[in-house]
């Protein structure tokens, strides 16, 4: 019986014969517009787009903490070769500097020659002799003094073999010279 019923209530709500889909007289009244058909074109572009889509929906995400390494692996490349740029300025810089060094070693050296050529002892004894009225000293200007103590000398230097300078050697060698 409730089966009948189901089927009468079917047919009180207009429903064509039994079927599912209701009948036409219940559509609003405004007929259905024809979809229109895409080109060839059309449909390939939307198939290309779907495929694309599909495609990046399948890619995995990028996590922060790779973008960050990645960052920070370019920032330290270029300090690297900013750094390796300023080392080779530098090494640059020492050559340069070496090179002005030796030149003015010799320089030095071609000076201090020079120096020693002009220095004549000759010519410096007529310099004293005419120009400044020196002589030399007679037998009789010369005296012989005798001292009771006799000379010495003591050379100081360190246990490393350097000479000892400054003024802790003066005091040393005032403390020896009043203790004898």
């Amino acid at each position: 019986m409730a089966a009948e019923a189901a089927r009468v209530l079917d047919y009180e709500y207009a429903y064509n014969y039994g079927a599912a889909a209701p009948a036409i007289e219940t559509f609003p009244d405004s007929a259905p517009t024809p979809q229109e058909i895409p080109s060839v074109d059309e449909r390939i572009r939307q198939r290309q787009r779907a495929r694309e889509a599909a495609a990046f929906k399948s890619l995995p995400g990028i996590s922060f903490l790779s973008v960050t390494g990645a960052l920070f692996a370019a920032v330290l490349a270029v300090f690297l070769i900013l750094a390796q740029i300023s080392y080779n300025e530098a090494v640059a810089e020492t050559a340069r500097l070496n090179a002005q060094l030796s030149e003015l070693s010799e320089q030095q050296r071609r000076l201090e020659i020079t120096f020693e050529s002009v220095l004549d002892m000759k010519e410096i004894e007529r310099y004293a002799r005419d120009v400044l009225g020196m002589s030399k000293p007679e037998s009789y200007q010369l005296a012989v003094v005798h001292s009771a103590a006799g000379d010495r000398a003591e050379v100081l230097s360190g246990s490393d073999g350097n000479d000892l300078r400054g003024f802790g050697s003066f005091l040393s060698s005032l403390l020896e010279y009043f203790k004898r």
